[in-house]
């Protein structure tokens, strides 16, 4: 059934107390249809092109949601209003929504609609964004039902996807805009991915199909088409419907709540344009495809993440703790029945994961979830979410419990995702599972008639643990099986098992339609050859002539064939049709037949009666019979010819009958046919004494066998009761148990083909690696190696599983063994340079080889070439020693400068020229050097100059008077030096020109 019911699922559907198939509004049917069309960037032509193709007398009215922007007003209205001949306004919060006119939401407001008026309220974001399409599209599911129209239109984000999909599921009408059309194609694109547009179009033929849809009649018809009373005709139309669906797909939609079934099928019908339900019917049966699109409508999936956040505080508060009571070493197990396309069944995880994530081991867990849509089944299964139906999931929650993957997506991590076991399963037909401590069925059982609620509540409290919890949504109750469940919780519908006197009966039924039985052969032989067959014709011809009249019976006294002429011996008796022989043979025969049948029966060996007398219009007849039993197959059922042969009375028959004295008195043809009648009446009582007598003794001898049976019956009926009701819980048990091994044997084959597809990639990703990877098992055996490595260690293809120390590997490392064992033991990372034996070099890097559950079984070696950056090291090195021997001889001071500007390096001509020593020097502010000397005025801006606006200093000529060395005129030039890989350094040369402006003078 699915989250299995109309969505078992809608598993998951809607987000108020009540799911959104049960929460139309009353006067739904007075309503027009209202279309929501929804739009950002790009909108505004869009917008233009839609309305100037509409039909001004729809009798629908259009409210337009456009992502305005909050600091300005809104031309929006002026500007529509001059494509269409419709009214065209901005909202005012109290509005009144009409036919035929065209509403405007205004800028930083969200707009609903509520009693068919338009409610405004101050916007705010759904995680982090703006949702006025969401927000209005939710309200007129609600409001207008299948009256609903949604239309995506041009815009960037996924805003309106979430509210489109809650007017599908109340049956209403949704289109996105054709991604050629779209200037900016997201958020109709995201529409379109939920699978829940029926049409995607340019705006004119949206235009053009609202045009179509205003003129059918099942938006106008206040009647539904599935009601309590069907018609005949009706009844027949439906009776095809749900064939179709149950031979197609396998499911019986027909104990489905009406309401739900005919929102469907009117929604299927006003996408084709069908007014009658025969007329879809008949579409069906042409168009296969469409079975399968109503199905997936019936089976609707509307839920989200955390639905009614308190439901899962209660199980955090009170059902989980009471489920670790009971734990030891058993698994915690959980069914989702219904679960839809998998929100509920993470959430559940997730909470549970949250519970105990103050135990240092979790406890075994087994979450089994099942819904009977296999398209919802395998979307959970792969546990990837849009932006948008993250909502209800917070940020730490994401962080935890997520991973983001491209196309702003979100998939569920392996932590919770190994937990779960998806399966298609009908809740109404399939085995359950058992030994449960919760089962979660949320919003299903409002879907189902009582027949199916029935059944499935009994196989709930079987399934479960004595003190296992039962969930249900919160317009679901457990109706008439309360006695077999405790409320704990009236709000949110918790209930606990009640431990039962007696159990609670069904029954696992294997299919819900009968197996088609194939035609029996019909008895005798057939002779497939057409030739004439004298012989047969002959035998034929003597039979038909010369046979003796009889009848063949059963041992019921049920006549199967007659044969010949049986007027005379048997008749039709008033009243209703019978086969019994008893009551169709004549009376003077009644009691001989019996008798001879009897003594035929009990010796098994044919049995002949003669003379028996009976009277047909007022003439004697005598007739003999002859009982033969036999046996035709191999069976033990018996069968019996009865043969039926006349003959001629004698004179003493006709002694006390003259038929022939015409002039006898009244009187004495009365005493002859009295004389007549108590002599048959004396055979038949002296047959019917002698059968009598037969069965008496018969019925003595068997009493006697009973008496003895039934002493042997009785010492043995306890034990024997005993045994028959271990034997019914072991075969319950056993197919709830198969049951779950064919869930899980479809959990791992799926699991398979995801392992074959991961270990395709990772070959294909280690095959395109241009680097040396090498990877080990703890007991130092090759695993893995890439192309690169292959080379580098003297690898083969088999090497794969041989121990490393048995290949001698290209690298100069003596020491490799004991590293990778330090490796193992330490859980540390190592990384040291090492050269191939041809003198190249590498980084060798040795980390632990970590499991998904953070286990270590093996290392990793990996190998990066540095030999150029080794080589380029050395010839910098060379170039640096040369720099250097060149600054310490050249006979003009130098200093160095860092970009702090402090002294990096001083040449021999400067300590010698200043009088200053390296220690005092090195690392020091060049303002500092000297007790201060080198402060001068000016000199600080002129050097941040270099650094900053990359300029140079040229024969600056400077008058100081130095501590050591006395008054002093210098010429200073600096230069900006600029190395790879380094920081910014300064240069400066200083040359004393004292004596030189000394001679000037």
């Amino acid at each position: 059934m699915t989250s299995d019911q109309p969505s078992e699922q809608p598993a998951s559907e809607s987000a108020s107390d009540k799911p959104l198939d049960e929460k139309q509004p009353e006067n739904i049917n007075s309503l027009f249809p209202i279309v929501g069309i929804a739009a950002s960037a790009g909108g505004l032509d869009a917008f233009r092109q839609l309305l100037k193709h509409l039909l001004t007398d729809t009798g629908m009215a259009f409210v337009l949601i456009q992502h305005l922007d909050p600091n300005h007003k809104s031309l929006l209205s002026e500007i529509l209003a001059k494509v269409t001949q419709m009214p065209v306004g901005e909202v005012q919060s109290g509005m009144s929504v009409e036919p035929n006119r065209v509403y405007i939401i205004p800028p930083n407001t969200k707009m609903i609609l509520s009693g068919g008026v338009l409610q405004l309220t101050p916007r705010e974001k759904v995680q982090g964004k703006y949702m006025p399409a969401d927000a209005f599209f939710s309200s007129l599911a609600a409001e207008q039902g299948r009256k609903a129209i949604a239309v995506v239109l041009s815009g960037t984000d996924g805003d309106g996807s979430l509210g489109l999909k809650a007017i599908k599921a109340a049956g209403g009408v949704t289109f996105a805009q054709c991604e050629d059309t779209a200037k900016f194609d997201s958020m109709p694109n995201t529409a379109v991915a939920t699978g829940d547009v029926d049409f995607v179009l340019p705006p004119a033929k949206i235009a053009e199909e609202l045009a179509n849809l205003s003129r059918s009649s099942l938006l106008s018809d206040s009647q539904p088409l599935i009601t309590v009373e069907k018609l005949p005709e009706q009844e027949d139309a439906l009776s095809i419907i749900f064939g179709l669906l149950r031979s197609t797909l396998g499911v019986d939609f027909s104990h489905y709540k009406p309401n739900t079934l005919d929102r469907r099928i009117q929604r299927r019908m006003l996408l084709y344009k069908l007014e009658r339900l025969e007329d879809y019917a008949e579409y069906l049966q042409q168009n296969p495809p469409e079975v399968k699109a109503l199905y997936e409508e019936i089976l609707i999936h509307v839920t989200y993440f955390f639905r009614d956040t308190e439901v899962f505080e209660l199980l955090k508060e009170r059902v989980f703790p009471a489920i670790m009571l009971s734990k030891s070493t058993l698994p915690i197990r959980i069914w989702v029945a219904g679960c839809s396309t998998g929100e509920e069944v993470y959430s559940i995880a997730i909470c549970l994961l949250e519970f105990l994530s103050h135990k240092l081991t979790l406890p075994p867990i087994q979450i089994f979830a099942t819904d009977i849509s296999q398209m919802a089944i395998d979307k959970a299964r792969s546990g990837i979410y849009a932006e948008n139906q993250m909502v209800e999931v917070s940020s730490e929650r994401r962080r935890r419990f997520f991973y983001a993957i491209e196309g702003n997506r979100y998939q569920i991590n392996k932590a919770v995702r190994s937990l779960c076991v998806f399966a298609r399963q009908d809740l109404g037909s399939d085995p359950p599972f058992s030994n449960l401590d919760l089962i979660s069925c949320r919003n299903v059982l409002i879907y189902l008639d009582e027949t199916l609620q029935k059944r499935i509540l009994p196989i709930f409290h079987y399934s479960l643990n004595p003190t296992g919890f039962l969930l249900l949504g919160t317009s679901e109750s457990t109706g008439k099986y309360s006695e077999l469940f405790t409320c704990i919780d009236k709000i949110y519908k918790i209930y606990t098992k009640k431990v039962t006197a007696n159990r609670p009966i069904f029954s696992f039924v294997t299919s819900n339609y009968p197996i088609t039985k194939l035609d029996e052969p019909e008895l005798g032989n057939s002779n497939s050859s057409d030739e004439f067959d004298l012989e047969k014709k002959t035998d034929q011809l003597i039979l038909n002539r010369y046979a003796p009249v009889g009848v063949v019976i059963n041992d019921k006294m049920e006549v199967l064939q007659f044969r010949g002429e049986i007027d005379l011996y048997l008749k039709l008796a008033p009243g209703k049709p019978t086969i019994n022989l008893f009551q169709m043979v004549r009376s003077g025969l009644l009691a001989g037949i019996r008798t001879t049948i009897y003594q035929a029966q009990r010796q098994k060996i044919p049995v002949r009666k003669e003379r028996l007398q009976i009277q047909e219009n007022e003439l004697l007849k005598i007739v003999n019979l002859e009982v033969i039993p036999f046996n035709p197959t191999s069976s033990e059922e018996v069968y019996f010819l009865i043969l039926f042969e006349q003959t001629l009375p004698t004179v003493n028959d006709l002694s006390s009958f003259n038929f022939e004295n015409q002039e006898q008195s009244d009187l004495e043809r009365e005493v002859v046919r009295l004389k007549q009648e108590l002599e048959t009446a004396k055979q038949e009582q002296a047959g019917t004494q002698e059968y009598l007598q037969a069965v008496i003794q018969e019925q003595e001898q068997i009493n006697q066998d009973l008496k003895v049976a039934n002493e042997e019956i009785l010492s043995s009926n306890e034990e024997l009761q005993s045994t028959n009701e271990e034997l019914e819980t072991a075969k319950e048990e056993i197919q709830a148990t198969n049951e779950e091994l064919n869930t899980t044997n479809e959990e791992l084959r799926s699991r398979n083909l995801e392992l074959h597809k991961l270990n395709n990639d990772l070959t294909n990703l280690l095959a395109s690696i241009n680097i040396p990877i090498l990877i080990l098992t703890s007991d130092l055996r090759i695993r893995r190696f890439t192309p690169m490595g292959q080379r580098l260690f003297n690898l083969i293809t088999a090497d794969a599983g041989r121990p490393l120390s048995d290949i001698r590997t290209n690298l100069d490392i003596p020491d490799l063994e004991p590293l990778i064992l330090d490796v193992l033991d330490t859980f540390s990372i190592k990384e040291l340079e090492v050269q191939t034996f041809g003198g190249h070099w590498y980084n060798l890097r040795i980390r632990p080889y970590r499991t998904i559950e953070n286990q270590i079984d093996g290392v990793v070696l990996v190998l990066i070439d540095i030999d150029g950056l080794k080589r380029s090291a050395v010839t910098l090195e060379q170039a640096r020693n040369y720099a250097e021997a060149i600054v310490e001889t050249v006979q003009v001071p130098l200093i160095v400068l860092d970009s702090d500007l402090r002294v990096n390096k001083a040449n021999r001509s400067f300590y010698e020229t200043f009088q200053v020593l390296p220690s005092q020097t090195a690392q020091s502010l060049v303002f500092e050097l000297g007790n201060g000397q080198w402060n001068l005025p000016g000199l600080r801006s002129l050097l941040e100059g270099i650094l900053a606006d990359d300029i140079s200093i040229e024969n600056l000529e400077i008058e100081h008077r130095f501590e050591q060395i006395g008054q002093k005129t210098i010429l200073l030039n600096g230069w900006k030096i600029i190395q790879q890989g380094e920081p910014q350094k300064i240069l400066l040369t200083i040359e004393d020109i004292t004596e030189r402006k000394q001679l000037e003078l």
